[in-house]
């Protein structure tokens, strides 16, 4: 794995995003400087690994995706009025809103100059398939805005919006792994299918630790969900099992404008706890994971090979942050 991500930084640190104006592109090499797991880069030179020895040929390709996703981060906290992005100010914080959505801007413009810098024969094969993705990616913010509107939201909808905003981006990011690897068709949508099932679990992960996590290892503001009242796996499952008074105390924290950030953050998990609403998001988020294990153990491909990912998958599954 260390092989892997060396790649992904010697590279990420060659590529000229731009000079000039400074103010323009500064905040792209703020955001990527502040690291991250680099997971959806590491998918994809893993999986073309998979397939042959050179998977370096599919750097420009796994580059694009993590710009892509960086760029939605950009989007997404000024969206949620985030504060902190891998434990620093997040971008609209540290300058503003105007800048955060401009220099968002030009990395998606970024992400396709690096998927073409590939030199794959099949460039438009590619960008179909990351144009999908892309808008798939979009109308999961979207239906993720659309909750907060809405009092309830039913579990397989929020599953959905998940599936969207998350999961499909880890997807495709095996998915161009396997196509740049040679492999054939039916092997390529099992690996996109893998991906699919371990990106749901990664974001229950994250609902979870948004609210159980250790807050000098998670890097960002725990229970930071609860504040804003995000309609996250945890919350949807506690509102429909939660009755009688337990409910009403849940709905008055929902409701309620003026309030301590600790306060609140302490009773709605002390309401998860009774209710065993962490139990429920464990479990749905190990079907999850477990799915995606199974679809990678049925496809026929040297157990070697194999070993990187597996070890990733489960990185994913115990991680703290």
């Amino acid at each position: 794995m260390k092989n892997y991500l060396e790649s992904i930084e010697k590279s990420l640190n060659e590529f000229n995003f731009g000079d000039n104006p400074f103010e323009l592109y500064e905040p792209i090499r703020y955001i990527l400087s502040l690291g991250g797991k680099r997971i959806r880069p590491l998918f994809t030179l893993m999986t073309c690994h998979l397939f042959q020895d050179q998977f370096e040929k599919a750097i420009y390709p796994a580059l694009g995706v993590e710009v892509f996703h960086n760029f939605t981060l950009l989007h997404d906290d000024i969206m949620d009025n985030a504060p902190l992005r891998r434990g620093s100010p997040t971008v609209h914080e540290k300058w503003n809103s105007n800048v955060a959505i401009l220099s968002g801007d030009v990395m998606l413009v970024k992400a396709y100059e690096l998927f073409l810098k590939s030199g794959f024969h099949d460039i438009q094969k590619m960008l179909s398939k990351f144009n999908k993705c892309a808008a798939e990616v979009c109308e999961g913010q979207q239906l993720d805005m659309n909750f907060e509107t809405r009092d309830f939201v039913q579990e397989d909808e929020y599953l959905e919006m998940i599936r969207l905003k998350t999961a499909v981006l880890i997807g495709f990011a095996i998915e161009l792994g396997a196509i740049i690897g040679g492999t054939d068709k039916d092997t390529s949508n099992k690996l996109y299918e893998f991906g699919v099932n371990i990106g749901l679990g990664f974001q229950l992960k994250d609902d979870l630790l948004d609210v159980y996590a250790d807050s000098e290892k998670f890097g960002k503001q725990v229970g930071g969900d609860i504040i804003s009242n995000k309609k996250t796996y945890l919350l949807i499952k506690a509102l429909e099992i939660a009755k009688g008074e337990m409910k009403a105390q849940l709905i008055y924290w929902i409701e309620r404008q003026g309030f301590d950030p600790r306060e609140k953050v302490n009773a709605v998990i002390s309401i998860y706890n009774t209710l065993g609403i962490k139990k429920l998001c464990e479990e749905k988020m190990r079907y999850y994971f477990q799915t995606g294990q199974r679809i990678f153990n049925s496809i026929n491909i040297d157990e070697t090979r194999k070993e990187p990912l597996r070890e990733l998958v489960q990185k994913l599954i115990e991680r703290e942050k």
